[in-house]
């Protein structure tokens, strides 16, 4: 699977409102006339003199491409999801191509290739330096043949080789669960064309399910299409501009898409350090006018965008054409955007569930957290008071931060004051739970309780 480098074929506005490029003659001539009309950096000075295309490519900033007709087709193909090769989501990196995500029956998870690790070769070529159109070209290919890949493991930094067997597969855009506590879940996988309707349908289904309020997933999400990311901030309230736009020559605030049916002021959106290019316009514009916090990691830092041309032979150029910030100035490109709460790699989920889960049960006393538990930890509450349990009722529970219900537990009154919770299956190891002692007990005397309280789990690697 492609990585969108960028807000890669998005900015279709640019190409419908461009003044058309004549036809000079040749390719070469019409991406000198381009190059020198629209692109947003540094125009090589020696560009006249210039004598191919990839010579212009070269000095130009790594967003900016040349297609031909066939990798084109490839790579349009991608960006709805739809390819055929090993299942990856990558982006360029310094000694390679980074494999950012993998996905559920691609060959690459099959032979456990993680995000982080970093193909060096490609059926014995180097791809230091590469693009991720060049990269993408050689990895994928017809459905049942082999690709070689020589990976450099993020985890032991020693090099594997992999034959994988490319096969077609088409990745869902949008995935959504309903979490403990009536949280709706909703993960982005790109910013498809459909993406933001798909996030209403899936948001609309999970009200119907219970959800009162919800988490945004756009980690590992490299971007994609522009307007698909106007029309997902114009989801939240408050928000009713999505980026300030730079071109060669305007600049500006760009509106966001507005819609009558919102996300809830409380919704969480998690990044990281791969979301990327739209995925940091939606992140930056939610920060900027405070329309919903942000969790997890600083984000790619890809604040520029790109838009295609048609040359005359049908082949295509890729072109940097503007940069763009957050609404309030919030800068993106080389920085990336700064989450309200920074979390660990791979905890941003725990927490904002965590988060949400709190602040639907705000009387709740915290109690001393507990690190490091084994998988096989049973639980004692000690109550202050001697207490009489309620058996039709769930007065204990133990949550699996990230889950979809309460973990299954056995709960015996050991004494007047104190319960034993055990779970019925031991623990997942590295996760973090959450353990809720509900104020529905009752002393002794007769009087109901009157907060409840929690304790944060985590449990030993």
């Amino acid at each position: 699977m492609k990585r969108f480098s960028g807000l890669a074929f998005i900015m279709m506005i640019f190409c419908i409102l461009a003044v058309p490029i004549s036809v000079l003659g040749a390719p070469l001539d019409e991406v000198k006339a381009i190059v020198g009309k629209d692109y947003k950096g540094d125009i090589p000075t020696n560009l006249n003199s210039l004598t191919s295309i990839d010579s212009i490519i070269g000095q130009l900033d790594p967003y900016s491409t040349y297609f031909t007709k066939e990798q084109f087709e490839s790579y349009t193909n991608s960006i709805n999801n739809t390819t055929t090769g090993i299942g990856v989501v990558i982006e360029e990196h310094e000694k390679g191509i980074e494999i950012v995500n993998t996905f559920e029956g691609g060959a690459a998870i099959g032979a456990g290739i993680m995000p982080g690790d970093i193909i060096i070769e490609v059926d014995g070529i180097s791809t230091e330096k590469m693009s991720i159109q060049r990269a993408s070209s050689l990895i994928t290919g017809k459905e049942g043949t082999v690709v070689q890949v020589v990976v450099m493991k993020a985890s032991t930094n020693k090099k594997e080789t992999y034959k994988l067997t490319r096969k077609k597969f088409q990745v869902p855009v949008v995935a959504k669960q309903l979490l403990f506590g009536n949280v709706g879940y909703i993960g982005i996988n790109s910013f498809s064309d459909d993406g933001a309707t798909l996030v209403q349908d899936a948001k609309k289904a999970l009200q119907k399910q219970g959800a009162t309020s919800f988490i945004l997933d756009l980690t590992n999400n490299g971007g994609g299409y522009v307007h698909t990311a106007e029309e997902l901030i114009g989801l939240f309230p408050n928000s009713p501009d999505a980026y300030y736009l730079q071109t060669r020559g305007q600049s500006g605030l760009v509106k966001s898409v507005p819609h009558t049916s919102l996300f809830p002021k409380n919704t969480k959106v998690l990044v990281n350090g791969y979301s990327a290019s739209a995925s940091e316009m939606t992140a930056a514009a939610l920060l900027d006018q405070k329309s919903a916090k942000l969790y997890g990691q600083r984000t790619y830092g890809k604040g520029s965008m790109q838009t295609f041309y048609n040359l005359s032979d049908g082949s295509y150029l890729k072109l940097t054409v503007a940069n763009f910030t957050g609404p309030k100035g919030t800068v993106i490109n080389k920085t990336g955007v700064n989450p309200n709460v920074v979390t660990d790699e791979g905890k941003e989920l725990e927490k904002a569930h965590l988060d949400t889960i709190l602040e639907s049960n705000k009387t709740y006393k915290q109690l001393p957290a507990l690190s490091n538990v084994s998988t096989t930890k049973e639980f004692t509450v000690t109550f202050s008071n001697s207490v009489q349990d309620n058996k039709q009722q769930k007065n204990i529970e133990l949550v699996k931060l990230g889950g979809t219900s309460s973990v299954p537990v056995s709960i015996k009154q050991q004494s007047p004051k104190e319960f034993v919770v055990t779970p019925n299956a031991p623990l997942e190891k590295g996760a973090a739970y959450l353990l809720l002692i509900h104020p529905k007990f009752q002393l002794k005397n007769g009087n109901p309780m009157k907060n409840g309280a929690y304790v944060e789990v985590t449990v030993q690697p």
